[in-house]
Formats: C-alpha cells, sequence, structure tokens
C-alpha cells in the first residue's frame, strides 16, 4: 500500500521535473563573463592582441598611404593638366633620323582646338663650367633652343632670375634646369658658362618641370642666339602644344599629318601625362603586395589567438568542470569561449585600425599629402579580425564546452 502510494507521487512529481528548463544568458551577461577571462591573463591577452593589431595596423597603413599617395598625384595631375601632347622627329622608312620643318609651330596653330604651341630643338653645343675646363667634360649637360613661349606652355616656373625675354633670346644668355645648375655648380644668377667657345650668361634656374623632367638637364638658349652663336640650323625637334580638355584624343590623331604632311610616320606623338598615370598604376601593385604581407601579418596574429584560447581551455577546466555541476549547459561554455576569443581579436583589430590611421596621417603630412584612410579600409579590417576571432575561437570553445563535469574536476 505505502509502496503504491509512493508510486503516485512520484508520477505526480514527475511533470513539474519535465518542465524544468536551464536558464539562458543575456548577450550582456556573455559579454561579462568573456571578459572575465581576458581580465585575469591581461599579458597574455596583449601579447595576443598585438599579432591582430600589427596586421590590420599594416593593411590600414598600407591602403591609407597608397590612397594619400595617389590622391596626391591626381591633384598634381590636375594642376598640371592633362591636355599637353608632345610630338618628336623620329626616323623614316630607311632609319634615317628626320627633321620637323621650320614652320611646324605654325602650322601645329592652325589647329582648331589647339590653344598654345611651343617647340624647343637640339643644339650642338658643349657646356663647360669655364674655359679652364676641358672640352670634352660637359657635367652631363646638353643645350637646346627654346621659344619664350614655352615656360607658360608648360606650366613651368622660375626659382631664381627670369626667363628669356624677347629681347634676351638674340643674345648670349641661357635659362639652366634644375639638375643643370646643380650639376654645374651655379647657384645664382649673373654667373657665366661656356657653351663651346661662347661665354654665355646664367640669367635664371627653373624649377623642377614635372611633366617634361628632360628638360631639368639642358641649358635652354633662344632660337635667334642658338642660330647666330651656334650655327643652329632653325628645324624644331619637339613640339609642346595644349588644347581643350574634350579635343585632346581629336588633336592626337591629326597632330603628325599636319607636322609632317608627307611623312606622318616619322613623328612621335605623345603625352606627358600618361607617364604619371602609369606610375599610379604601378603604385597599385605595389599595393596589392603589401596588403598580401598585411594579411599574412593578420593570419600570424589569428593563430596566436587560437593558440592563446586553447592553453585557456587546458588551464582552466576545473572551472569548466565547476560551470558545468552548477547548471552550466554546453551551449553557455562555447558561447564564453568564442566571446573571449571574439573579445580578444576586436581588441588588437580596433588597436591595430588606430595604429594605421595615426601612421598614414603622420607619413602622409612628413611627406606633404592629403591624408586619406578610406572608410572601406577601417571597416573591412575589423570585419577581418571579427572573423578571425570566429574562426580561431571555434575549437577551443567546442573543446571546453565537451569536457564532462567530473573530469574536468579531476583535472589538475
Amino acid at each position: 500500500m505505502r509502496q503504491d502510494l509512493r508510486r503516485q507521487d512520484l508520477k505526480r512529481q514527475a511533470p513539474g521535473r519535465q518542465d524544468l528548463k536551464p536558464a539562458r544568458l543575456s548577450p550582456r551577461d556573455i559579454l561579462r563573463v568573456g571578459a572575465v577571462g581576458l581580465r585575469a591573463r591581461r599579458t597574455r591577452v596583449v601579447l595576443s592582441a598585438l599579432g591582430i593589431a600589427i596586421g590590420i595596423a599594416t593593411m590600414v597603413a598600407v591602403v591609407g598611404l597608397s590612397e594619400s599617395s595617389r590622391a596626391d598625384l591626381m591633384a598634381r595631375l590636375d594642376r598640371l593638366g592633362t591636355n599637353l601632347l608632345t610630338a618628336e622627329a623620329g626616323e623614316d622608312a630607311t632609319g634615317r633620323p628626320v627633321q620637323l620643318p621650320r614652320s611646324a609651330v605654325a602650322m601645329v596653330e592652325r589647329i582648331g582646338p589647339v590653344r598654345h604651341a611651343t617647340a624647343t630643338a637640339d643644339v650642338e653645343a658643349r657646356i663647360r663650367r669655364s674655359d679652364l675646363v676641358p672640352e670634352e667634360r660637359t657635367a652631363g649637360v646638353t643645350t637646346q633652343a627654346a621659344r619664350t613661349d614655352l615656360l607658360s606652355t608648360l606650366g613651368g616656373e622660375v626659382a631664381r632670375g627670369t626667363w628669356l625675354t624677347p629681347a634676351g633670346e638674340h643674345l648670349p644668355t641661357t635659362v639652366l634646369g634644375a639638375v643643370a645648375a646643380d650639376r654645374l655648380g651655379i647657384t645664382r644668377t649673373g654667373e657665366t658658362i661656356m657653351m663651346n667657345e661662347t661665354r654665355v650668361v646664367v640669367v635664371g634656374i627653373l624649377r623642377p618641370i614635372e611633366l617634361v623632367p628632360t628638360l631639368d638637364r639642358v641649358a635652354l638658349v633662344g632660337f635667334p642666339a642658338a642660330e647666330r652663336y651656334f650655327g643652329f640650323d632653325g628645324h624644331p625637334t619637339t613640339i609642346f602644344e595644349r588644347s581643350t580638355d574634350a579635343s585632346v584624343e581629336d588633336v592626337r590623331a591629326v597632330l603628325a599629318r599636319t607636322i609632317s604632311p608627307g611623312n606622318a610616320g616619322s613623328v612621335k606623338v605623345s603625352r606627358p601625362s600618361d607617364a604619371l598615370a602609369a606610375k599610379a598604376a604601378t603604385d597599385k601593385g605595389l599595393t596589392t603586395l603589401m596588403l598580401g604581407l598585411g594579411a599574412v601579418a593578420l593570419l600570424v596574429g589569428g593563430v596566436g589567438v587560437a593558440n592563446t584560447m586553447v592553453i585557456s581551455v587546458l588551464e582552466r577546466r576545473q572551472e569548466i568542470g565547476l560551470r558545468r555541476s552548477l547548471g552550466a549547459t554546453r551551449n553557455a561554455v562555447r558561447l564564453q569561449f568564442l566571446t573571449e576569443s571574439l573579445l580578444l581579436s576586436a581588441l588588437g583589430g580596433a588597436s591595430g585600425a588606430l595604429l594605421g590611421a595615426a601612421a598614414t596621417y603622420g607619413f602622409a603630412r612628413a611627406q606633404g599629402w592629403t591624408a586619406v584612410v578610406p572608410p572601406w579600409s577601417l571597416a573591412g579590417g575589423l570585419a577581418a579580425t571579427l572573423l578571425i576571432g570566429v574562426v580561431a575561437g571555434l575549437y577551443p570553445a567546442i573543446r571546453a564546452s565537451r569536457l564532462h563535469p567530473t573530469v574536468a574536476l579531476n583535472a589538475t
């Protein structure tokens, strides 16, 4: 009779037991539990997060510096203009050098969209610092004849002295390019140099000309002076022209035929700004390489996080066993260690993003660039760290959740 009553009592209690459910951790509780594990091992956390920080800082800095450099280059292109074309004398079908007609500039000016046209020409004149220097020692400086409108067409500037004037282009005076002045040891105007056996006065020194850097290494004299003192025949070597931006390609298509109607193939037409644009493309390839190195650093940081989490699981088996004995579910344990891994990676990612942005701003400012840190690089860096955190913490979290409470409590 008593046994029957006891069975009935157990049956009445059974439904109540089936209604018992383990408590669920709120997101706030999960963050607090995950943060406790990090605070207890601060030195290890800092060293592990450092690997992530280095990888993210490298990637953000590489992208930021590349974008800053490219923005500076594009600003220079806008300032210098992309509507400058050059036409140079080439070779005929037999391989012999050809001469551009003396009237080439006037012919180019007849093209409707052309706004400015000018020319330079090679001159056979050996340059020496003084008559005491042997003629064969030219210091790597050549002579070219130039028209008075050359500087305005190219957008060049005079660093010291003056440019060739309508009166000065008839006289034995010269304007030196920036590199030519340095090679000859000329630091101020009024000094003289030797061109063949003629003493020539330096009236100006140019700033570097970015679109036509070859002019930095020459000494420029006027066309009339070149004909009078150095036997120049008056045929230009290079024609420079500027047209409207919208008509650059149209002018490019007819420029060679206009300069040399019967032998257009002997005229080489180019756009100097294409070289700067090619530089931007080269910088982009280098950026891809550096991003790859940053990704390797990030991968190494992720391995460090995974290693830290695995060691943490091994060291905290008794803690895991105690929590499981007190009612923590396997899912709660998994979330705890996965949250620790995410917080550790996020700490390294945020620090790395700040370091990368600071490095970009500092270097860009030192170079005189406008600092550019694309928002997508910061967002992408943080997203990458979270992904690393999930991947690095997944195995340790699963391993921790599979520990049996009895085995974990007996671990030493």
